[in-house]
């Protein structure tokens, strides 16, 4: 059965509605046995709770979606919040949403724009290469998509979008320690298949290669996810290979700071031995010891102009926009210059 409502759980348990209502509001005054014979109908069918059925009294949803791919990655944090600030600020409220599973993103965001009947939505990392325009126009829900890749295939009139030129960035990330001196340089990254953010970048650094006359090399290159344990096991995989590396490239600073913990645990030193530069900002590279150089995405910023955007939108009934803004390299402690 599909779309089921409360009341045919409720005539599958053999309860009234009410009952069911009570157990999905976690109310006490619930027989243990029934709460446990509806929670099984509930799993079994898959039902989901249309929690937007409450405010049907109300004209309109006063609710903005943020959906953010995947739970491990921090940088999100400092975006959200400015998200939030300024959503608060207009009288708006905001549902937070992490999608972590493999599913398609946009079938994700469409699914939580009908189950919470969204004003808009702001899509926070994630794949969105492959767009079927009649969704997106049948939603009638503006959508920004932030610090990620959209597809140049997609009509540009239908969806908002927040992002960097990731290939720029990381071409400058390269190209710095080429400039020190580096000809064997390594590469952490999502990988290829990773249209979003991972493809752009890998072209960054073997374009900043090739226009400082080294030769890129397959084996240089290993992939991991934004964790730290990723990054951590991808550079130990790259030391098991004997490069004689005297620098790595990491695309994210998660993986960058798990990649300098494997580094330091083999009694190596950053940068002496090897030195290292991440993707992102993080508090956490600065505080780390050797701080890390880095590439710093704007994240406030990201998160201001995506609210601003949908707020013209739903408010001002503006047209959609496509803003791309400047990263900037911090030197810090993890790079040296070879002599």
């Amino acid at each position: 059965m599909k779309n089921l409502n409360i009341k045919d759980i409720a005539r599958i348990a053999g309860v009234g509605a009410s009952t069911v209502s009570r157990v999905l509001n976690n109310r006490p005054d619930v027989n243990e046995e029934t709460r446990k014979k509806i929670l099984k109908i509930i799993e079994e069918y898959n039902y989901i709770p249309n929690n937007s059925a409450r405010n049907l009294k109300r004209n309109e949803s006063k609710n903005i979606g943020v959906i953010v791919k995947g739970i491990y990655n921090p940088f999100f944090a400092k975006i959200i919040k400015a998200i939030e600030e300024k959503i608060d600020e207009q009288g708006f409220t905001m549902i937070l949403h992490y999608n972590d599973k493999d599913s398609s993103d946009i079938e994700a965001a469409i699914e939580l724009i009908k189950e919470k009947r969204l004003k808009g939505l702001i899509c926070l990392g994630g794949d969105f290469e492959n767009i079927d325009e009649r969704q997106i126009k049948s939603l009638k829900t503006p959508i920004v998509i932030a610090s990620t890749n959209v597809s140049k295939n997609i009509n540009k009139e239908l969806i908002s979008s927040v992002s960097i030129e990731d290939e720029k960035a990381a071409y400058k990330a390269v190209d710095y320690l080429c400039k020190l001196g580096h000809k064997k340089i390594a590469i952490i990254s999502t990988g290829e298949s990773d249209r979003s953010v991972g493809n752009l970048r890998i072209k960054g650094y073997k374009k900043a290669l090739d226009d400082n006359k080294i030769k890129c090399r397959e084996e240089f290159l290993e992939v991991g996810q934004y964790t730290f344990k990723s990054g951590y096991d991808a550079m130990n995989r790259l030391l098991d290979k004997n490069l004689e590396l005297t620098a790595v490239f990491v695309t994210s600073d998660i993986m960058a700071i798990g990649a300098s913990k494997a580094i330091l645990s083999r009694g190596m030193k950053i940068p002496d031995d090897i030195s290292i530069i991440g993707f992102d900002g993080l508090d956490y590279t600065e505080y780390f010891h050797p701080s890390i150089t880095t590439i710093k995405q704007p994240q406030e910023d990201i998160g201001y102009k995506s609210i601003e955007i949908l707020l013209d939108i739903i408010k001002h009934k503006k047209d959609h926009k496509h803003v791309i803004l400047e990263t900037k390299l911090l030197e810090r402690e993890s790079c040296k210059k070879i002599i």
